[in-house]
Protein backbone atom coordinates (compact mmCIF):
# COMPACT_ATOMS: atom_id res chain seq x y z
CA UNK A 1 0.00 0.00 0.00
CA UNK A 2 1.22 2.92 -0.84
CA UNK A 3 0.90 5.05 2.29
CA UNK A 4 2.52 8.93 0.70
CA UNK A 5 1.21 9.44 -2.65
CA UNK A 6 1.73 13.12 -2.10
CA UNK A 7 5.41 12.87 -1.98
CA UNK A 8 5.41 10.43 -4.42
CA UNK A 9 4.00 12.82 -7.01
CA UNK A 10 6.22 15.53 -5.74
CA UNK A 11 9.29 13.40 -6.10
CA UNK A 12 8.27 12.37 -9.61
CA UNK A 13 7.79 16.13 -10.39
CA UNK A 14 11.87 16.74 -9.24
CA UNK A 15 12.90 15.69 -12.54
CA UNK A 16 9.99 17.60 -14.75
CA UNK A 17 11.40 20.43 -16.55
CA UNK A 18 8.79 23.38 -15.43
CA UNK A 19 9.24 22.07 -11.44
CA UNK A 20 12.21 24.46 -11.13
CA UNK A 21 10.26 27.35 -12.61
CA UNK A 22 6.64 25.92 -10.16
CA UNK A 23 9.03 26.12 -7.09
CA UNK A 24 10.28 29.92 -8.16
CA UNK A 25 6.90 30.64 -8.52
CA UNK A 26 5.41 29.06 -5.46
CA UNK A 27 8.42 30.86 -3.49
CA UNK A 28 7.38 34.26 -5.08
CA UNK A 29 3.89 34.15 -4.02
CA UNK A 30 4.62 32.96 -0.39
CA UNK A 31 6.96 36.10 -0.36
CA UNK A 32 4.37 38.42 -1.96
CA UNK A 33 1.92 36.91 0.83
CA UNK A 34 4.18 37.96 3.78
CA UNK A 35 5.25 41.45 2.47
CA UNK A 36 1.41 42.01 1.87
CA UNK A 37 0.35 40.17 5.16
CA UNK A 38 3.16 42.58 6.66
CA UNK A 39 1.77 45.44 5.63
CA UNK A 40 -2.23 44.47 6.15
CA UNK A 41 -0.83 43.51 10.35
CA UNK A 42 1.17 46.80 10.82
CA UNK A 43 -0.64 48.63 13.12
CA UNK A 44 -1.07 51.92 11.11
CA UNK A 45 -2.99 50.01 8.41
CA UNK A 46 -4.96 48.53 11.33
CA UNK A 47 -6.10 52.01 12.81
CA UNK A 48 -7.06 52.95 9.43
CA UNK A 49 -9.29 49.54 8.84
CA UNK A 50 -10.71 49.86 11.97
CA UNK A 51 -12.88 52.36 10.72
CA UNK A 52 -14.93 49.90 8.28
CA UNK A 53 -17.01 48.16 11.10
CA UNK A 54 -16.74 44.65 10.27
CA UNK A 55 -13.25 45.16 10.31
CA UNK A 56 -13.57 46.49 13.82
CA UNK A 57 -16.33 43.72 14.76
CA UNK A 58 -13.41 40.82 14.00
CA UNK A 59 -10.72 42.48 15.97
CA UNK A 60 -7.25 43.83 14.92
CA UNK A 61 -5.57 41.00 16.80
CA UNK A 62 -7.53 38.32 15.12
CA UNK A 63 -6.93 39.90 11.56
CA UNK A 64 -2.85 39.61 12.39
CA UNK A 65 -3.16 35.68 12.88
CA UNK A 66 -5.26 34.89 9.56
CA UNK A 67 -4.03 37.70 7.54
CA UNK A 68 -1.26 35.71 6.12
CA UNK A 69 -2.37 32.40 5.29
CA UNK A 70 -5.92 33.98 4.22
CA UNK A 71 -3.66 35.79 1.65
CA UNK A 72 -1.93 33.23 0.23
CA UNK A 73 -4.32 31.08 -0.04
CA UNK A 74 -6.41 33.32 -2.12
CA UNK A 75 -3.51 34.47 -3.97
CA UNK A 76 -1.80 30.48 -4.74
CA UNK A 77 -5.75 29.49 -6.00
CA UNK A 78 -5.90 32.58 -8.64
CA UNK A 79 -2.01 31.71 -9.74
CA UNK A 80 -3.47 28.38 -10.16
CA UNK A 81 -6.51 28.72 -12.13
CA UNK A 82 -4.17 31.40 -14.22
CA UNK A 83 -1.67 27.92 -14.62
CA UNK A 84 -4.93 25.86 -15.68
CA UNK A 85 -6.34 28.15 -18.10
CA UNK A 86 -2.83 28.93 -20.04
CA UNK A 87 -1.79 25.30 -20.41
CA UNK A 88 0.86 25.08 -17.71
CA UNK A 89 1.58 21.96 -15.67
CA UNK A 90 0.39 22.48 -12.14
CA UNK A 91 2.90 20.92 -10.03
CA UNK A 92 2.10 18.69 -6.91
CA UNK A 93 4.21 21.31 -5.03
CA UNK A 94 1.06 23.40 -4.86
CA UNK A 95 -0.87 20.62 -3.62
CA UNK A 96 1.64 20.34 -0.84
CA UNK A 97 1.60 23.91 0.57
CA UNK A 98 -2.03 24.21 -0.27
CA UNK A 99 -3.27 21.85 2.82
CA UNK A 100 -0.55 23.79 5.25
CA UNK A 101 -2.23 27.04 4.52
CA UNK A 102 -5.48 25.84 5.34
CA UNK A 103 -4.98 23.92 8.02
CA UNK A 104 -3.22 27.05 9.16
CA UNK A 105 -5.99 29.42 8.64
CA UNK A 106 -8.73 26.44 9.82
CA UNK A 107 -7.32 26.22 12.97
CA UNK A 108 -6.60 30.34 13.54
CA UNK A 109 -10.75 30.66 12.93
CA UNK A 110 -11.78 27.80 15.13
CA UNK A 111 -9.46 29.63 17.82
CA UNK A 112 -11.35 33.20 16.64
CA UNK A 113 -14.80 31.38 17.20
CA UNK A 114 -14.11 30.19 20.58
CA UNK A 115 -12.63 34.13 21.41
CA UNK A 116 -15.72 35.34 20.12
CA UNK A 117 -18.17 32.56 22.76
CA UNK A 118 -15.96 31.63 25.67
CA UNK A 119 -14.77 33.81 27.81
CA UNK A 120 -10.21 34.11 28.07
CA UNK A 121 -9.02 31.38 30.47
CA UNK A 122 -7.16 28.72 31.25
CA UNK A 123 -9.80 26.03 29.96
CA UNK A 124 -9.59 28.68 26.79
CA UNK A 125 -6.06 28.14 25.65
CA UNK A 126 -6.58 24.04 26.31
CA UNK A 127 -9.36 24.20 23.90
CA UNK A 128 -7.43 26.22 21.38
CA UNK A 129 -3.93 23.66 22.14
CA UNK A 130 -6.32 20.72 21.51
CA UNK A 131 -8.63 22.41 18.03
CA UNK A 132 -4.55 23.26 16.42
CA UNK A 133 -3.30 19.86 17.41
CA UNK A 134 -6.75 18.07 15.79
CA UNK A 135 -6.55 20.58 12.64
CA UNK A 136 -2.27 19.65 12.24
CA UNK A 137 -3.47 15.85 12.82
CA UNK A 138 -6.29 15.52 10.40
CA UNK A 139 -4.02 17.50 7.61
CA UNK A 140 -0.93 15.17 8.11
CA UNK A 141 -3.21 11.66 8.00
CA UNK A 142 -4.17 13.47 5.01
CA UNK A 143 -1.09 13.84 3.08
CA UNK A 144 0.89 10.93 4.03
CA UNK A 145 -2.39 9.10 2.83
CA UNK A 146 -2.81 7.51 6.29
CA UNK A 147 -6.81 8.51 6.70
CA UNK A 148 -8.20 5.64 4.93
CA UNK A 149 -6.51 3.16 7.12
CA UNK A 150 -6.84 5.03 10.23
CA UNK A 151 -10.93 4.95 9.68
CA UNK A 152 -10.90 1.59 8.84
CA UNK A 153 -9.37 0.55 12.08
CA UNK A 154 -12.04 2.85 13.94
CA UNK A 155 -14.73 1.66 12.29
CA UNK A 156 -13.47 -2.06 13.71
CA UNK A 157 -14.52 -0.80 17.27
CA UNK A 158 -18.28 -1.33 16.90
CA UNK A 159 -21.53 -2.50 18.70
CA UNK A 160 -25.01 -3.47 17.41
CA UNK A 161 -27.91 -1.72 19.16
CA UNK A 162 -31.14 -3.15 17.52
CA UNK A 163 -30.85 -2.76 13.69
CA UNK A 164 -28.45 0.27 13.74
CA UNK A 165 -24.73 -0.41 13.91
CA UNK A 166 -22.57 1.88 15.85
CA UNK A 167 -19.03 2.22 15.60
CA UNK A 168 -16.16 4.32 16.62
CA UNK A 169 -15.65 6.16 13.54
CA UNK A 170 -18.99 7.46 13.56
CA UNK A 171 -19.14 8.32 16.80
CA UNK A 172 -15.77 10.63 16.65
CA UNK A 173 -17.73 11.87 13.41
CA UNK A 174 -20.95 12.19 14.99
CA UNK A 175 -19.39 14.48 17.87
CA UNK A 176 -17.24 16.56 15.58
CA UNK A 177 -20.22 17.74 13.26
CA UNK A 178 -22.33 18.24 16.64
CA UNK A 179 -19.43 20.25 17.90
CA UNK A 180 -19.03 22.46 14.80
CA UNK A 181 -22.54 23.16 14.03
CA UNK A 182 -22.76 24.03 18.02
CA UNK A 183 -19.99 26.29 17.91
CA UNK A 184 -21.16 27.81 14.60
CA UNK A 185 -24.44 28.90 15.98
CA UNK A 186 -22.87 30.25 18.85
CA UNK A 187 -20.65 32.35 16.98
CA UNK A 188 -23.65 33.83 14.95
CA UNK A 189 -25.39 34.16 18.49
CA UNK A 190 -22.54 36.21 19.88
CA UNK A 191 -22.39 38.28 16.69
CA UNK A 192 -26.06 38.99 16.87
CA UNK A 193 -25.50 39.91 20.95
CA UNK A 194 -22.73 42.23 20.03
CA UNK A 195 -24.89 44.00 17.49
CA UNK A 196 -28.36 44.06 20.07
CA UNK A 197 -25.86 45.44 22.61
CA UNK A 198 -24.54 48.23 20.60
CA UNK A 199 -28.28 49.47 19.65
CA UNK A 200 -28.78 52.02 22.49
CA UNK A 201 -32.27 52.70 21.62
CA UNK A 202 -32.92 49.63 22.33
CA UNK A 203 -34.48 48.89 26.14
CA UNK A 204 -31.85 46.87 27.96
CA UNK A 205 -33.99 44.19 29.41
CA UNK A 206 -35.56 43.74 25.61
CA UNK A 207 -31.67 43.39 24.06
CA UNK A 208 -31.42 40.67 27.01
CA UNK A 209 -34.61 39.00 25.84
CA UNK A 210 -33.52 39.20 21.97
CA UNK A 211 -30.39 38.07 22.65
CA UNK A 212 -30.83 35.11 24.81
CA UNK A 213 -33.47 33.92 22.55
CA UNK A 214 -31.63 34.42 19.49
CA UNK A 215 -28.78 32.21 21.14
CA UNK A 216 -31.41 29.34 22.41
CA UNK A 217 -33.16 29.32 18.65
CA UNK A 218 -29.56 28.97 17.36
CA UNK A 219 -28.39 25.80 18.96
CA UNK A 220 -31.55 24.56 18.98
CA UNK A 221 -31.45 24.36 15.38
CA UNK A 222 -27.38 23.44 15.24
CA UNK A 223 -28.36 20.23 17.06
CA UNK A 224 -31.11 19.55 14.81
CA UNK A 225 -28.98 20.38 11.48
CA UNK A 226 -26.08 17.75 13.12
CA UNK A 227 -28.86 15.15 13.84
CA UNK A 228 -29.99 15.29 10.46
CA UNK A 229 -26.15 15.42 9.30
CA UNK A 230 -25.57 12.07 11.35
CA UNK A 231 -28.69 10.24 9.61
CA UNK A 232 -30.67 10.20 12.77
CA UNK A 233 -34.78 10.70 12.43
CA UNK A 234 -35.57 13.87 13.95
CA UNK A 235 -38.82 12.44 14.79
CA UNK A 236 -37.97 9.93 16.82
CA UNK A 237 -37.23 13.08 19.63
CA UNK A 238 -40.94 13.42 19.92
CA UNK A 239 -40.71 10.47 22.64
CA UNK A 240 -37.29 12.27 24.06
CA UNK A 241 -38.97 15.24 24.29
CA UNK A 242 -42.47 13.87 26.16
CA UNK A 243 -39.91 12.17 28.94
CA UNK A 244 -38.18 15.78 28.90
CA UNK A 245 -41.94 17.32 29.50
CA UNK A 246 -42.46 14.48 32.68
CA UNK A 247 -39.81 15.30 33.85
CA UNK A 248 -40.11 18.95 34.00
CA UNK A 249 -43.62 18.36 35.70
CA UNK A 250 -42.13 16.34 38.77
CA UNK A 251 -38.97 17.11 39.53
CA UNK A 252 -37.14 20.08 37.32
CA UNK A 253 -40.47 22.12 38.08
CA UNK A 254 -38.38 24.65 39.98
CA UNK A 255 -35.61 24.85 37.20
CA UNK A 256 -38.21 25.69 34.57
CA UNK A 257 -40.00 28.41 36.83
CA UNK A 258 -37.19 29.89 37.30
CA UNK A 259 -36.21 30.27 33.69
CA UNK A 260 -39.72 31.09 32.56
CA UNK A 261 -39.92 33.81 35.42
CA UNK A 262 -36.58 35.21 33.76
CA UNK A 263 -38.14 35.97 31.01
CA UNK A 264 -40.85 37.51 32.58
CA UNK A 265 -38.64 39.70 34.21
CA UNK A 266 -37.01 40.71 31.07
CA UNK A 267 -40.14 41.25 29.15
CA UNK A 268 -42.67 42.90 31.64
CA UNK A 269 -39.51 45.47 33.21
CA UNK A 270 -40.23 45.07 36.66
CA UNK A 271 -36.82 44.70 37.07
CA UNK A 272 -34.42 46.25 35.06
CA UNK A 273 -30.06 46.82 35.14
CA UNK A 274 -28.88 49.17 37.42
CA UNK A 275 -32.49 48.90 39.52
CA UNK A 276 -31.82 49.87 43.22
CA UNK A 277 -34.12 47.23 45.11
CA UNK A 278 -34.30 45.79 48.21
CA UNK A 279 -35.58 42.75 49.66
CA UNK A 280 -38.03 41.61 52.58
CA UNK A 281 -35.15 40.50 54.31
CA UNK A 282 -33.19 44.03 54.45
CA UNK A 283 -30.90 43.25 51.77
CA UNK A 284 -30.50 46.00 48.98
CA UNK A 285 -28.39 46.60 45.92
CA UNK A 286 -28.12 47.26 42.72
CA UNK A 287 -29.11 44.73 39.96
CA UNK A 288 -25.95 43.81 37.99
CA UNK A 289 -26.97 40.71 35.69
CA UNK A 290 -30.35 38.90 34.53
CA UNK A 291 -29.82 35.45 33.09
CA UNK A 292 -32.83 33.34 32.27
CA UNK A 293 -32.48 31.10 36.44
CA UNK A 294 -31.39 33.85 38.44
CA UNK A 295 -30.53 37.27 38.85
CA UNK A 296 -27.33 38.78 41.05
CA UNK A 297 -27.77 41.66 43.09
CA UNK A 298 -24.65 43.72 43.92
CA UNK A 299 -24.83 44.95 47.36
CA UNK A 300 -23.53 48.55 48.59
CA UNK A 301 -20.77 46.20 50.37
CA UNK A 302 -19.52 44.82 47.42
CA UNK A 303 -21.09 41.63 47.86
CA UNK A 304 -22.95 40.11 44.90
CA UNK A 305 -26.57 37.85 45.91
CA UNK A 306 -27.54 35.31 44.13
CA UNK A 307 -31.44 35.48 43.72
CA UNK A 308 -33.52 33.14 42.00
CA UNK A 309 -35.74 34.60 39.36
CA UNK A 310 -38.87 32.48 40.67
CA UNK A 311 -38.22 35.16 43.69
CA UNK A 312 -38.62 38.16 42.21
CA UNK A 313 -41.94 37.19 40.82
CA UNK A 314 -43.37 35.97 43.75
CA UNK A 315 -42.64 38.63 46.21
CA UNK A 316 -43.19 41.72 47.17
CA UNK A 317 -39.70 43.81 45.56
CA UNK A 318 -39.18 47.31 46.67
CA UNK A 319 -37.90 49.02 43.58
CA UNK A 320 -36.05 52.11 44.55
CA UNK A 321 -35.52 53.01 40.96
CA UNK A 322 -38.48 51.76 38.84
CA UNK A 323 -39.55 55.29 37.02
CA UNK A 324 -37.32 57.41 39.62
CA UNK A 325 -34.39 57.15 40.78
CA UNK A 326 -34.49 59.84 42.94
CA UNK A 327 -35.06 58.50 46.60
CA UNK A 328 -35.81 60.48 49.81
CA UNK A 329 -33.98 59.75 53.02
CA UNK A 330 -35.02 61.02 56.56
CA UNK A 331 -33.36 62.14 59.64
CA UNK A 332 -34.68 62.80 62.96
CA UNK A 333 -33.62 64.94 66.20
CA UNK A 334 -35.23 65.92 69.17
CA UNK A 335 -34.27 69.40 70.85
CA UNK A 336 -35.67 70.99 74.32
CA UNK A 337 -39.58 72.63 74.75
CA UNK A 338 -37.67 75.71 75.35
CA UNK A 339 -36.06 75.78 71.23
CA UNK A 340 -37.44 78.12 68.69
CA UNK A 341 -38.97 75.54 66.54
CA UNK A 342 -39.98 78.49 63.91
CA UNK A 343 -36.31 79.49 63.47
CA UNK A 344 -34.75 76.43 63.77
CA UNK A 345 -36.87 74.50 60.80
CA UNK A 346 -35.68 76.87 57.98
CA UNK A 347 -31.79 76.51 59.42
CA UNK A 348 -32.24 72.43 58.92
CA UNK A 349 -33.28 72.98 55.31
CA UNK A 350 -30.38 75.56 54.44
CA UNK A 351 -28.05 72.77 56.20
CA UNK A 352 -29.71 70.08 54.16
CA UNK A 353 -28.88 71.88 51.11
CA UNK A 354 -24.76 72.47 51.66
CA UNK A 355 -24.55 68.91 51.21
CA UNK A 356 -23.41 68.20 47.68
CA UNK A 357 -25.34 65.23 47.41
CA UNK A 358 -28.82 66.49 48.24
CA UNK A 359 -30.97 67.88 45.70
CA UNK A 360 -32.09 71.31 45.64
CA UNK A 361 -35.55 70.40 43.63
CA UNK A 362 -37.77 68.72 45.09
CA UNK A 363 -36.10 70.54 48.37
CA UNK A 364 -36.19 69.33 51.98
CA UNK A 365 -38.02 69.90 54.16
CA UNK A 366 -38.49 69.53 58.28
CA UNK A 367 -41.42 68.95 59.98
CA UNK A 368 -42.40 68.79 63.59
CA UNK A 369 -43.59 64.81 64.51
CA UNK A 370 -44.29 64.46 67.80
CA UNK A 371 -44.23 66.44 71.12
CA UNK A 372 -42.58 63.67 73.00
CA UNK A 373 -42.09 63.30 76.86
CA UNK A 374 -38.39 64.46 76.72
CA UNK A 375 -38.61 67.31 73.55
CA UNK A 376 -40.08 68.29 70.11
CA UNK A 377 -39.37 65.45 67.45
CA UNK A 378 -38.15 67.02 64.29
CA UNK A 379 -37.78 65.27 60.96
CA UNK A 380 -35.62 66.20 58.17
CA UNK A 381 -35.99 65.10 54.97
CA UNK A 382 -34.18 65.49 51.39
CA UNK A 383 -33.40 63.83 48.19
CA UNK A 384 -30.84 62.02 46.63
CA UNK A 385 -30.21 61.59 43.11
CA UNK A 386 -27.87 58.43 42.95
CA UNK A 387 -29.45 56.01 45.94
CA UNK A 388 -27.12 53.16 44.24
CA UNK A 389 -23.96 54.95 45.19
CA UNK A 390 -25.57 54.73 49.09
CA UNK A 391 -27.61 56.43 51.36
CA UNK A 392 -25.61 55.83 54.49
CA UNK A 393 -22.84 58.19 53.98
CA UNK A 394 -25.63 61.50 53.39
CA UNK A 395 -27.48 60.16 56.84
CA UNK A 396 -24.52 60.69 58.50
CA UNK A 397 -23.14 63.36 57.19
CA UNK A 398 -27.17 65.06 58.33
CA UNK A 399 -26.43 63.77 61.41
CA UNK A 400 -22.79 64.84 62.23
CA UNK A 401 -24.07 68.47 60.71
CA UNK A 402 -27.03 68.79 62.90
CA UNK A 403 -24.83 68.21 66.06
CA UNK A 404 -22.58 70.39 64.96
CA UNK A 405 -25.18 73.03 64.66
CA UNK A 406 -26.77 72.33 67.82
CA UNK A 407 -23.59 72.65 69.57
CA UNK A 408 -22.97 76.13 68.10
CA UNK A 409 -26.43 77.24 69.21
CA UNK A 410 -26.64 75.82 72.54
CA UNK A 411 -29.66 74.00 71.40
CA UNK A 412 -30.36 71.22 73.97
CA UNK A 413 -30.48 67.81 72.86
CA UNK A 414 -32.45 66.02 75.29
CA UNK A 415 -32.02 62.43 76.75
CA UNK A 416 -34.09 60.23 79.09
CA UNK A 417 -32.78 60.88 83.27
CA UNK A 418 -33.84 58.83 85.65
CA UNK A 419 -33.44 59.39 89.65
CA UNK A 420 -32.68 56.64 91.59
CA UNK A 421 -33.45 56.80 95.23
CA UNK A 422 -31.65 53.83 97.84
CA UNK A 423 -34.25 53.06 100.64
CA UNK A 424 -33.43 51.02 103.52
CA UNK A 425 -35.23 47.74 104.23
CA UNK A 426 -37.89 48.91 107.24
CA UNK A 427 -38.39 45.06 108.12
CA UNK A 428 -35.37 44.03 108.73
CA UNK A 429 -34.68 47.24 110.31
CA UNK A 430 -37.30 46.49 112.85
CA UNK A 431 -36.50 42.76 113.57
CA UNK A 432 -32.85 43.88 114.66
CA UNK A 433 -34.55 46.15 117.42
CA UNK A 434 -34.75 44.03 120.50
CA UNK A 435 -37.83 44.16 122.87
CA UNK A 436 -37.11 45.93 126.36
CA UNK A 437 -38.23 44.52 129.36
Amino acid sequence: MQFFPLFEALRADVHHAEFPWSVALLVLILAMSWGVSRRVRSPRFLQSAAKWRPVRDFGEGEARRIAFPLIALLMLSCVREILHFSGWQVMSAFDLVSPFLLAWLLANALVYVLHCIFPQGSLLRDFERFIIIAVWGVMALDMTGLGTPVIGVLEKFHVTVGKQRLDLWMALRGAMTVVITVLFALWIASLIERRLMAASSLNANLREVLARAAKALLTLLALLISLSLMGIDITALSVFSGALAVGLGFGLQKIASNYVSGFILLLDRSVQLGNLIALDDGTSGTISCITTRYSVLKTLGGTEVIIPNEYLVSNIIRNLSYTDKRVRIAVQIQVGYETDIEKLIPDLVQLALQNPRILPSPPPGAIVTELADNGVQLELGAWVADPEQGTGGVRSALYLALLNYCREHDIEIPFPQREVRMRQNTTTDAQNVLPTQ
